[in-house]
């Protein structure tokens, strides 16, 4: 059965009617797409382990699984910097964070 209780909206009309999470989602989104273009340039093995992260005035950011794999990804940075200014993004910088837990 699926009823709703009185005064309540499903969540993605919830998510459109609020600024602030409407705009979240459409970063949420941005930081996917921006994912989708440098995936490929990142070999299988590290790509399986890498988060697309946050996007915000500074940046983007990806998200490692370690150390190592963090340190690969500076090393490919500037190529995936290039890949998506090639793709129309305003690139500042790509961050890399190391995931914690």
């Amino acid at each position: 059965m699926n009823q709703r209780a009185p005064h309540t909206l499903p969540i993605q009309e919830a998510l459109d009617r609020h600024a602030g999470l409407a705009r979240l989602q459409q970063l949420m989104r941005e930081s996917s797409a921006r994912f989708e273009v440098v995936r490929p340039l990142l070999p299988p093995a590290l790509a399986a382990h890498v988060k697309p992260g946050p996007v915000d005035e500074q940046g983007w950011s990806l998200l490692a699984p370690n150390g190592a794999a963090a340190a690969k990804l500076r090393q490919l940075q500037p190529r995936l910097e290039e890949a998506l200014r090639q793709r129309g993004w305003q690139v500042s910088a790509i961050r890399v964070k190391v995931q914690s837990g």
